[in-house]
């Protein structure tokens, strides 16, 4: 069965508060399965605009990955991190090949 991740680029304006969102989303996560392949650090934008903070999430199928996104844990923690941050976010289904 193919993973399941999350690609998301975030622009944090106020990263005291966003990371009450990090606390807050520590708990969905670990229930979907979630594990950080990336989760900022240092880059390079080849081509494109990209926004300044990359994370890439993995989850153990796209199924957990969407589930974990409408839970209402995360729901409460994206609450927390919406004011504070504009981003974009895709869920994506793994390729198996």
């Amino acid at each position: 069965m193919a993973k399941g991740y999350w690609v998301a680029h975030v622009d944090v304006d106020d990263f005291e508060t966003y990371k009450a969102y990090i606390e807050a989303n520590a708990a969905p996560f670990a229930a979907y399965g979630a594990r950080f392949l990336v989760r900022g650090g240092e880059r390079e934008t080849k081509e494109g605009q990209a926004r300044a903070r990359t994370v890439v999430i993995e989850f153990p199928s796209y199924d957990a990955a969407k589930s974990c996104y409408e839970s209402d844990g995360y729901q409460i923690a994206k609450a927390l991190r919406d004011p504070v941050s504009t981003g974009d976010l895709v869920i994506i289904n793994g390729y198996d090949g």
